[in-house]
């Protein structure tokens, strides 16, 4: 039986540069691998790519379950792909570490965009915490980047950390709302206003027309009184349907517009460098943990300590302090 050849970094730079399908995979995988050779390997992959990364567009895009974000993500990626653009859509769920449930149903759902040559769909692997999903995305994002896709869109799910943590790594944040939902008024607050620069209310069709215009004139009225009149600032706030594939290039153009009015002042740039940065000490945190976990005296005691802080018979800051204790890095003492 032949034994199967370990690829390279060399195997793998050379097969995402060159779009091989295949390699491109086990890229990802290598990427998402939590192996010290995988780990060393996608180190010097992602090094050598870095030169070919950051010419895509990143569109972080979120909404609530039923708002319509896999079929409206089908329909724009199409757009996209008819304008000459290759697509990768990247889902973020912390949930799929669990179930698996949405992710993979968004790309069975997904049956047109996945077919096509020119697109690509993955989901984001939960490694255990939030934090660890958005770093894999990063990666993976990078890695898509470098093998020559255009636009990369991030899905996310919920309303909380991970919208943060997706808009903290693309250049502009798309917020899907629903018409007619009771609260039209339901995402206006202000952190979804420090992180929206575009907001769609989809499913802007049929007997849901007119209600998807009145909640589109009552969010701008609303932003309005929170953000007075600066037109810069404010999201931009339209109606889709991405059922009747309309609205979806006005979306599109106000994504653009946004951008390139970012690359005019210079925000664009100074965004990304500070992304960086966010994503250095993200990879800096969850490897302190990691390391933190695998100290022999921390390893004899960690799981006693977090027993005793569910059971409620240890504050979480004295087990803290136990801790760093043990690692002889101050603390309260044993």
């Amino acid at each position: 039986m032949t034994r199967r050849r370990h690829l390279t970094a060399d195997d793998y730079f050379n097969g995402v540069r060159e779009h091989n399908l295949s390699v491109f995979a086990q890229a990802l995988t290598v990427i998402e691998s939590s192996s010290d050779r995988h780990r060393l390997i996608a180190e010097e992959l992602l090094t050598r790519l870095l030169p070919w990364t950051g010419n895509a567009l990143r569109i972080g895009i979120t909404g609530v379950p039923g708002v319509g974000k896999s079929t409206f993500i089908e329909s724009l990626g199409m757009l996209l792909i008819r304008r000459g653009m290759r697509v990768a859509v990247l889902a973020v769920d912390p949930s799929s570490g669990v179930s698996g449930g949405s992710i993979l149903g968004d790309k069975t759902r997904m049956n047109e965009l996945a077919s096509q040559d020119n697109a690509f769909i993955r989901p984001s692997p939960a490694a255990g915490t939030l934090g660890g999903v958005a770093n894999k995305t990063r990666e993976t994002m990078f890695i898509a980047e470098a093998a020559g896709y255009d636009v990369i869109l991030v899905e996310t799910v919920g309303v909380g950390q991970s919208e943060t943590m997706v808009c903290d790594m693309t250049d502009c944040f798309l917020a899907l709302m629903l018409p007619g939902a009771g609260d039209e008024l339901q995402g206006i607050k202000r952190g979804l206003l420090e992180l929206a620069d575009v907001i769609a209310v989809n499913k802007a069709d049929g007997d849901n027309r007119r209600a998807a215009e009145l909640a589109a004139r009552q969010y701008h009225s609303a932003l309005e009184s929170l953000t007075g009149h600066d037109s810069d600032k404010a999201p931009t706030i339209l109606t889709c349907s991405a059922l009747d594939d309309s609205g979806i290039d006005s979306v599109w153009e106000a994504i653009e517009k946004k951008c390139e009015r970012r690359r005019e002042t210079g925000e664009f740039s100074e965004r990304r460098q500070k992304q960086n940065l966010r994503w250095l000490w993200a990879l800096v945190d969850e490897q302190l943990r990691e390391a933190i976990k695998k100290h022999p005296v921390v390893r004899q005691i960690y799981s006693d300590i977090e027993q005793q802080v569910l059971d409620g018979q240890m504050p979480a800051a004295a087990g803290a302090n136990k801790i760093f204790a043990a690692l002889s890095l101050g603390g309260s003492g044993q």
